[in-house]
């Protein structure tokens, strides 16, 4: 697409939203603190969410910041 981080393709956003309530118990607290902690994390970038976005490119360096955001929020709930 030439960008970066296309924002029309969300499947990035996803699998990292997928991976964190696959992390978490099913409770519905968990699943809407899962869902919002993965958000953050995908913002906030902490590291190495951070560096995988800004160094590993193309598709892969897409899907890892969120799949590292993913697991940042399973680790937290």
């Amino acid at each position: 697409m030439g960008t970066h981080d296309a924002q029309h393709i969300v499947v990035d956003e996803a699998a990292g939203t997928l991976l964190t309530l696959a992390l978490v118990p099913r409770t519905a607290a968990n699943l809407l603190l899962g869902f919002l902690l993965f958000r953050l994390f995908d913002i906030w970038k902490p590291w190495p969410v951070r560096w995988a976005d800004r160094h590993v490119g193309g598709g892969f360096g897409s899907m890892l910041d969120d799949l590292l955001a993913g697991c940042y929020a399973g680790a937290c709930c």
